[in-house]
């Protein structure tokens, strides 16, 4: 298996009208498949081609930020 870069979106980065602090991560096709489902139930966005582009668009690396410190 391959070790491709996390990658996440952070709702807190981007101004909503719902004050909505979601972050999502995980491989890219997991990311946009559920940001996808997110602006739609819950920013009322259409399910459009211009969404997932503009979804895309603001993916960014994890650069391991989730990474835990062993004790």
């Amino acid at each position: 298996m391959s070790k491709s870069t996390r990658k996440y979106i952070d709702c807190r980065e981007f101004p909503n009208e719902i004050g909505c602090t979601l972050t999502i991560s995980g491989s890219e096709k997991e990311v946009i498949r559920v940001a996808v489902r997110h602006a739609i139930e819950e920013h009322g966005h259409q399910d459009t081609p211009e969404l997932k582009k503009q979804l895309k668009a603001l993916l960014q690396n994890e650069n391991g930020k989730s990474k835990k410190k062993k004790h």
